[in-house]
């Protein structure tokens, strides 16, 4: 069956499409079970023209894998040899990226697959090879023609792999690449989307409506419809910086750095919620990790944020305690009182441990905390978005963001520790800090 003749059927109305298929036969019916072209919505299919990258935001459930791994079959199908598959992580880019090239191909046609390193080799001879977004570094040499990128958004090093990226796409006289990735509003998603050799598809969880239950559906709309993070991860908006938030996506970007200097001292952080935590349905419990360089700087270093039982997460905390090398945890004296350094000292009785009190509201303590990213004296190790996603939705006027800041309240405590002191009072801080 040709793929004109798939296009038209799936042109048709379901009356005029099911008394077609009920003619054909089984040969036939075999080969319109692997047409993508058939099966495919319009914004899974690759737009015409000329382009060199085609970016597809579009929110969880789309089909986004699906339109990937497609794409590449598309590609190979009419002459690519040479393709890079790029995910966040390694066990995405084996589970997810690999396994769903090998399912999309009639058996004749599928690739043989060899894993450390990812490597797919196709019986017309093209090969594919696999990277991860924790190593952009392992992009220096190779030519592609062809690149798959899922989930760039995500990366730890999500600027540094596709630039690496770039400098590969020479092979060929028609290199291209497919980034599949729910939004955030990093610069390098708003850079892709702005050159103009890009083509952009978008699409919303709601799109694939007829492929996922109608309890999941009904469930995500009453939880997240209306809200930021049901913008993002379901409707696939790219959120613009909260006017007046106490951080911005640029200080954030500005803050970023790829290694560490020696460290002065180095704190744990946990912001207790009060709940059971994962038994209760109650908000996380912040667990940030952060030092104060030989340099002056503070360095946030680590996430341990959790949903844990009081022993889960005060094993978490502990082990962050140890694997850093800590100095101490910083714990507010929360709904609890007593109960998170009984928690701490449960799972290690050695551990030095400080109690801080939230004699202000979350605001008040962020301000001076967001005032030292604004001077460079707070700087981040790549890969946390779940924190820096809270930072940009704290404002004046509190936290706009679903449920509680827990990260970013660990984070305020830990550089409060840190750079700000016992005697910190933000009545006078400012000035104070002026003159010194």
């Amino acid at each position: 069956m040709t793929s004109s003749l798939a296009s038209s059927l799936a042109s048709l109305d379901e009356a005029e499409r099911q008394a077609i298929l009920a003619g054909l036969t089984e040969d036939q019916a075999k080969e319109l079970l692997w047409d993508w072209r058939f099966w495919a919505r319009p914004n899974q299919i690759a737009p015409e023209g000329i382009w060199n990258t085609w970016l597809a935001l579009a929110g969880r459930g789309f089909g986004k894998t699906e339109a990937g791994a497609q794409w590449v079959r598309e590609r190979v199908a009419a002459g690519a040899r040479s393709i890079a598959l790029v995910a966040e992580t390694q066990k995405d880019l084996e589970e997810v990226m690999v396994a769903r090239l090998v399912a999309i191909h009639p058996p004749e046609e599928a690739p043989a697959v060899r894993f450390k390193p990812v490597r797919l080799l196709w019986p017309n001879g093209a090969v594919a090879l696999g990277y991860n977004g924790n190593e952009p570094d392992q992009l220096r040499g190779p030519e592609f023609d062809t690149a798959w990128v899922d989930e760039l958004a995500k990366y730890r090093y999500a600027r540094d792999t596709w630039d690496m990226l770039q400098f590969t796409m020479r092979s060929g006289n028609d290199p291209r690449a497919f980034v599949t990735t729910t939004p955030r509003p990093i610069p390098v998603i708003r850079e892709i989307l702005v050159d103009p050799m890009t083509v952009v598809t978008r699409g919303s969880t709601f799109d694939n409506a007829e492929n996922l239950p109608a309890q999941f559906l009904a469930k995500l709309k009453t939880r997240y419809e209306g809200t930021r993070l049901g913008r993002q991860e379901l409707n696939a908006e790219i959120l613009d910086d909260v006017p007046g938030a106490l951080w911005s996506r640029a200080m954030i970007d500005a803050a970023l750095v790829r290694s560490l200097p020696p460290m002065q001292r180095v704190v744990v952080a946990v912001d207790p919620s009060g709940t059971k935590g994962a038994t209760d349905g109650g908000d996380s419990i912040g667990i940030v990790v952060a030092g104060k360089g030989i340099d002056g700087t503070a360095y946030v270093m680590a996430d341990r944020t959790c949903k844990l039982s009081p022993d889960g997460w005060g094993r978490r905390a502990v082990e962050a305690y140890s694997e850093f090398d800590a100095d101490r945890i910083v714990a507010e004296r929360n709904f609890g009182g007593a109960m998170v350094e009984h928690v701490i000292r449960t799972v290690d009785r050695s551990v030095s441990y400080k109690e801080v009190t939230a004699s202000r509201g979350k605001v008040a303590r962020a301000e001076p905390v967001a005032a030292l990213y604004e001077q460079g004296r707070v700087k981040h190790v790549a890969g946390l978005a779940d924190l820096e996603d809270q930072m940009c939705a704290m404002t004046p006027d509190g936290f706009i963001g679903d449920g509680s800041p827990d990260r970013a309240d660990a984070l305020v405590w830990a550089v409060t520790e840190l750079m700000l002191g016992d005697g910190y009072n933000p009545a006078t801080w400012i000035g104070a800090f002026a003159d010194g």
